[in-house]
């Protein structure tokens, strides 16, 4: 009777070859006992092969002497001659069971704790926050509290953390901060004077704390009180941190230098490549031997270093790229060189005076061009902020 082939290799089966003049006469009364046999192949005369469950196969004896046939076993199959030959290998065995035990143990380590969303608050303190809850590597994974207390217990212990969140991702333990919001302090200010700090006239003068001391279209020299700290009469007066904004037209003479001449780079398309070894601070030549033929040349070097983890080997590639390039002289014309001498002066007087300030008028005194120049003295007027700090000196300081 044929048993399903997943019963059968459970129970476990063999192959034989049956010999003898009774061998065609013995499927019958094997069949009659209950016998597990199939895939039956008559081989050769008086021979036949078939597959028999291991249970039936020690059934066969009486059946043997009484047809007279030979039994040879062809293969064996299934679980029990597989757990055989597993017991007769102990130390592969044993070496699964310990690959099995180590796999877990490493598993079961915290390798790696990292911080992530952190600007303000330093890493280490997170880390020690951290440490204080048994959170560091090597630490047993199931030695920790659950992930949300874990968060709760230290955010609690960095009280410039908004959220904390702590996340375990295989071995590496992974804490999240979210910083909380500070908002900035002003400075601290002593009681103050705004007062001129160039000489100028005076455009606009807003005051929001003090008494303006100066009116638009006043000219004042550099150190007059523009806006006073001290506001009341002489009998009855208090002293503030004055507070405003005054602009005025400043003057300022530049002078001006421009070449004729415009010079710009080009490459040619000719490079060369070097490639180094790096090992420290000395580096092998491996490629790129002999001295390059352009007279002009720019290097751009590329350098890779090795790393495991976090740290940084000494060794490394560096690969230069050398490239021909070529200066070219272009020459400019004196209306060109002139505009854009001006308009460099102007972005230097801005960029000096200050945040909302502005060309109000400019003149240009002088001019002439030779040796390839132009040269020019231009006199500007600059409306900017003139108002400066003047501590007030109290009695008793």
């Amino acid at each position: 009777m044929k048993q399903s082939i997943f019963i059968a290799r459970l129970r476990g089966y063999v192959r034989i070859q049956l010999k003898g003049k009774g061998a065609q006469g013995i499927i019958n009364p094997m069949m009659e006992s209950g016998f597990s046999i199939w895939d039956i192949k008559p081989t050769e005369e008086n021979k036949l092969e078939l597959y028999i469950l291991i249970k039936d196969f020690f059934r066969l004896r009486p059946l043997l002497k009484r047809t007279g046939c030979r039994v040879h076993v062809l293969t064996r199959h299934g679980l029990p001659f597989f757990m055989d030959r597993l017991g007769r290998r102990k130390l592969f065995l044993g070496g699964i069971a310990a690959f099995i035990v180590a796999l877990y143990v490493l598993t079961s380590l915290v390798w790696q704790v990292s911080v992530e969303g952190n600007e303000r608050i330093r890493k280490d303190e997170i880390l020690q926050a951290a440490a204080k809850q048994g959170i560091h590597t090597f630490q047993w994974k199931f030695r920790l509290k659950k992930t949300e207390e874990l968060s709760r217990e230290i955010q609690g212990m960095l009280p410039n953390a908004a959220w904390v969140g702590v996340e375990i991702r295989g071995t590496h333990l992974i804490i999240k901060v979210v910083e909380a919001t500070i908002p900035d302090r002003g400075p601290l200010m002593n009681p103050r004077h705004l007062v001129a700090s160039k000489n100028a006239l005076v455009t606009e003068i807003q005051s929001v704390k003090g008494r303006p001391m100066v009116k638009p279209n006043t000219y004042v020299r550099k150190g007059d009180v523009l806006i006073s700290g001290i506001i009341g009469n002489d009998a009855n007066n208090q002293v503030v941190v004055a507070n405003g904004k005054v602009k005025g037209i400043v003057w300022y003479t530049s002078k001006i230098e421009v070449l004729l001449t415009k010079s710009y780079k080009v490459y040619t398309g000719e490079t060369t490549n070097r490639n180094y070894l790096i090992f420290g601070t000395r580096a092998l030549k491996v490629s790129g031997y002999g001295k390059h033929k352009y007279a002009q040349f720019e290097t751009i070097p590329e350098r890779k270093t090795l790393q495991w983890r976090s740290i940084t080997l000494p060794i490394g590639w560096l690969h230069e790229k050398v490239m021909e390039v070529n200066y070219i002289e272009e020459p400019v014309e004196a209306e060109n060189a002139k505009k854009s001498g001006l308009e460099q002066a102007r972005a230097d007087l801005l960029t000096s005076a200050g945040p909302d300030s502005r060309i109000a008028g400019e003149k240009i005194l002088h001019e002439k061009t030779e040796s390839g120049k132009v040269y020019m003295e231009v006199h500007f007027e600059v409306e900017e902020n003139i108002a400066v700090e003047q501590p007030i000196v109290t009695r008793g300081e």
